[in-house]
Formats: structure tokens, sequence, C-alpha cells
């Protein structure tokens, strides 16, 4: 990896500027880490450092010390609690551009704990897009092309922003979904009936469907919750009034997508508390 053999040579450099070379290194093979987004064997960070492996492994203990690598139980790296407690620090413009890189973690552990794709999605105007996707090891793969649009309708990913956004907002939305599905029922029926849908997904905090968009395929949505609106959230899992969630701005979800026999239904408490407890470990729900 570029970066890597780059911070190398500029520690050789600037040696005899008063530097701390293995400072330095230690802090090269943590920008791996940081770079690749996902956790790393210590084989593959080796290579990237252009470095021998025992070597490398000296330098993770110590991080690893700090708090600033952790060792998963498969022996991969990856980031720790410290890196993740600078990155949720302020709110300024880099703080924002890191949160992507902190999904996409999230979305990586999520995929290698349950075997299922993991897609991360963002807000905007015309409805919720998927911005990032993460594709299981797995024969079987449901993953959607960055860049598509959810509908609110009928996905895990539109039911749970619909839920957490104004009706103002919301209803025209999902009213021109059904009036282009050429649905005959009574528009005011299907609305009071999609209130109570966002109601239960409020009181749960998550959204799920079963097959509503493809036969077969199941899939959860989590919000993203970040530090500085967390006793907003606290206050709206202990109710579903809409003006709780109104008071809440959702801008990304993190959604589960698999078929039946990879994410079963009948396992949907269980999957949903493995996916907050590594969400949580983030400071992201």
């Amino acid at each position: 990896m570029p970066v890597a053999k780059n911070a190398l040579d500029q520690s050789a450099n600037t040696k005899n500027q008063g530097g701390i070379q293995s400072l330095e290194i230690g802090l090269s093979v943590l920008d791996v880490l940081i770079d690749r987004h996902e956790p790393m064997m210590l084989k593959d960070i080796a290579e990237a450092m252009q470095m021998h492996p025992a070597k490398s492994h000296r330098y993770l203990v110590s991080l690893i010390r700090k708090n600033y690598v952790r060792k998963l139980d498969d022996g991969r790296y990856g980031l720790g609690d410290r890196v993740n407690a600078l990155a949720a620090l302020g709110h300024t413009e880099l703080s924002q551009n890191n949160l992507l890189a902190r999904l996409t973690q999230v979305a990586n552990e999520i995929k290698d704990t349950l075997n299922c794709g993991v897609q991360i999605a963002k807000w905007f105007s015309e409805g919720p897009i998927i911005i990032q996707s993460v594709e299981p090891n797995s024969p079987i793969s449901i993953i959607t092309r960055i860049g598509s649009r959810m509908p609110l309708t009928t996905s895990a990913t539109g039911q749970l922003f619909a839920s957490y956004q104004p009706d103002a907002v919301i209803q025209p939305l999902v009213t021109a979904e059904w009036q282009s599905s050429n649905a005959a029922a009574d528009m005011t029926e299907k609305w009071q009936n999609f209130a109570q849908l966002q109601a239960k997904i409020r009181t749960q905090g998550y959204a799920t469907v079963t097959g509503d968009m493809l036969m077969g395929i199941n899939a959860i949505t989590i919000p993203v919750i970040l530090p500085h609106f967390a006793n907003s959230a606290a206050n709206l899992s202990a109710s579903s009034d809409k003006t709780a969630s109104e008071a809440l701005p959702l801008e990304y979800a993190i959604t589960i997508i698999g078929t039946t026999e990879q994410l079963p239904m009948s396992e949907q408490q269980n999957v949903v508390e493995q996916i907050l407890a590594i969400a949580q470990r983030y400071q992201i729900a």
C-alpha cells in the first residue's frame, strides 16, 4: 500500500529532525487499518507495511495496549475504541467524512458475524439512497447497487426512514409510490395503515420486511443514532409519538439483507441484538 511506504520513507527522512521513528511507524500501522476500513489479518498488514510479520505484530501489541487497535476472535485486527472515540469528537466536516468510514467498519463486522449482505443508506430529498454495500463471503449474495433509491413502502430501509421523517415530507412520496403501482385501494385507508406501521417501527426501533420487495428475501434496518442525538433517541424509544421522531434528524441507516435461510425472521430478536451490540461499540446506536 503506497500510503504505508510513503509514511516509512518520511520517517526515515525526518529521523534527524528530532522525531521518534518508532512512533511514526506505529502510527503508519494504524493508518493501514484506517485506510482499509475493515479488519485485517497480520500477514496483510505486514504486506501493506512491507515489514516482517513479527515486527508488525509488536507494533500491533502496543496499539492494542493503548486501545487504538483490537484483535478479533478470528485473528484479524480492527480499530479500537480510542480511534472510534476520536472519530466521534466534534461535528466538523472532517468528522462527517469519517462517519462513512466508521459505518463501513460496522457493516463489515455485521457481515462477518451474520454472513449477510449489509448496505448503508442516506436520506436525500427524493428518499433514501444506498451509498455503500458490503457483500458477504457466500455463494448467495443479495446486494443493492450503490446509488439505488429504496422504496418507502416495501423496503425495510424505506419504511424506517419514513417513520423518522415529518409526515409533510413522507406522505407525498408515499402517495406517489402507491399511485405509480396503480393501487386501487382507498388512499386514506392506506395511509392510516401505513401510519400504524410507522408507530410500530418507532416503538421497536427498527424495521423489517419478509419478502415484500423480493420473494424469499428478508431485511432488517436499524437507524444510525449519533452520540449528540442520544437523549432524543432515548426519548424516542419510549414513545411512538410522531412529534418525537421529527425532533430526531435521521440521516443514515444500516440494512442487513439475506435469504430466509441466512436471515430467518424466527431469529429476528436475536439478530437485532447482535446488530445493535456491534453498532453500540462504534457509538452509532
